[in-house]
């Protein structure tokens, strides 16, 4: 199979210069052309909506966190019987047939083996003073491991840090994890509906909107001395950035806790362990899906552009007629995504899939020829058939180390959804997967991306 694609080089103008590069391109290695075949190892099943896979470092555990609102452990290529947390009582109520709200993220603290610190991203009811007639608000929160038992989170330990109103149902984001600075990125979708429009989505839409907290990728201190829930890095590009109204903001400050923004829902990211590259996809509107990585803060374009291409919300099935933006209200330089490929619409014969989903540069050692291939997926091709796709990619880079584009190797069609991808503490890599659309059942699998001998 091959697809369809289109490929560049993003750069960051705006904020980049004062922030600094906070990754390291020029120490990548570029891995082989021809990607090695790999194959996939049942690790576990009968699970529900299983959607990503952690371990604590150092640690031979492998946490799974199910949309529903449990964290297993896998100990010793066995689930645990007891849960490592429970939250569906403190969650909205899911709908089984399908729903993208619940239990979205998990990350551990870098010193998690002395602090017992890990944090969560759920989706809780509308609080009691959230707007009138939005669906939820987004919880992140600190728990902390109980004193008696590795295997068991204290869940009176609960310190919410951020609550976040959501207008609709889907574009969570969702993604928590720890990047290489020691903060805690947060990636929050665009608060749903379609074409970052409508009720909760202000004129320049939340993506473009900084005044807004949604459509965004945050990056907070969770080790700040003060009494506050977090603190906001000095470093960050827009701490006290004052807006201009006319340009058409909603408030008259930007968010300080925003690093990236122009997402529509990126609801997974991932570091480069070897590189510190920040690998994040975005999931598209109608016509195509991304993949960027970014070497600083900055605009991806959100709803000014998906992907390479112009948007028109009014038209959201067409490609524009006109050029796609090169600036944001601010007068920043948008970023390219280095990838994209097709919908249906587009290229019926090169379709891939409708979702595109998150992986990892793969930097374990059970399979030194995978070395710095970038492994991802797309979740299927409908909402009723379970048609996940499994990509195997070789990033180009220039003279420079950056990534500018994808060697795509292997490409195999499942007959299950793709959920997301694990990444455990040796750097082995896992695919989530489940056969249905809603969080209910028992189709929920597990696998180890393995050599295939």
């Amino acid at each position: 199979m091959v697809m369809k694609v289109k490929h560049g080089l993003g750069r960051v103008a705006f904020a980049a210069a004062a922030a600094g590069l906070l990754f390291s391109p020029a120490l990548a290695q570029d891995p082989a052309t021809d990607a090695p075949k790999v194959a996939l190892e049942l690790v576990a099943d009968e699970l529900i909506s299983p959607l990503t896979l952690h371990s604590p470092p150092d640690d031979d555990r492998l946490f799974v966190i199910e949309q529903t609102g449990e964290i297993r452990i896998i100990e010793d290529g066995e689930v645990l019987e007891e849960d490592f947390l429970d939250l569906s009582d403190r969650m909205i109520e899911l709908d089984e047939d399908y729903d993208e709200r619940g239990l979205l993220g998990l990350a551990f603290h870098p010193d998690y083996a002395d602090n017992g610190r890990f944090f969560v991203y759920y989706s809780a009811p509308l609080r009691d003073d959230g707007p009138e007639d939005w669906n939820a608000t987004s919880h992140i929160s600190e728990f902390t491991v109980s004193e008696d038992d590795a295997n068991i989170a204290d869940p009176d330990s609960e310190r919410i840090l951020l609550e976040v109103d959501k207008p609709q149902m889907n574009h969570n984001g969702g993604g928590l994890m720890f990047g290489p600075d020691g903060y805690l990125y947060i990636a929050l979708g665009d608060g749903g509906a379609g074409d970052d429009v409508g009720v909760g989505h202000p004129p320049l839409g939340n993506g473009q909107d900084v005044s807004t907290i949604l459509g965004n990728l945050l990056r907070i201190d969770v080790d700040n001395d003060d009494d506050e829930p977090y603190g906001i890095p000095e470093d960050n590009p827009l701490v006290d950035v004052e807006l201009d109204e006319d340009a058409g903001f909603e408030g008259s400050e930007a968010r300080p806790e925003i690093y990236l923004w122009g997402l529509r829902n990126a609801h997974r990211f991932t570091f480069d362990r070897e590189t510190d590259e920040l690998w994040i996809p975005d999931v598209g509107q109608n016509l195509f899906e991304e993949i960027n990585v970014a070497y600083g803060p900055g605009n991806f374009g959100w709803n000014l552009k998906e992907g390479f291409h112009a948007f028109d919300p009014e038209q959201p099935g067409e490609i524009p007629d006109f050029e796609p933006a090169t600036e944001g209200p601010m007068g920043e330089e948008l970023i390219d995504p280095i990838f994209e490929y097709t919908r249906e619409s587009v290229d019926p014969d090169d379709f891939i899939g409708i979702t595109v989903i998150a992986g990892f540069v793969y930097r374990g050692e059970e399979i030194p020829d995978l070395q710095g291939h970038y492994v991802f997926g797309d979740w299927g091709q409908s909402f009723t058939d379970p048609t996940g796709t499994f990509i195997v990619s070789a990033p180009v880079r220039d003279d420079d180390g950056r990534v500018t584009d994808l060697d795509i190797g292997q490409v195999d069609r499942l007959d299950e959804f793709i959920m997301g991808f694990g990444e455990d503490a040796s750097g082995e890599l896992y695919v989530l997967t489940t056969a249905i659309t809603g969080p209910e059942g028992m189709t929920g699998r597990v696998y180890k991306v393995v050599a295939d001998d």
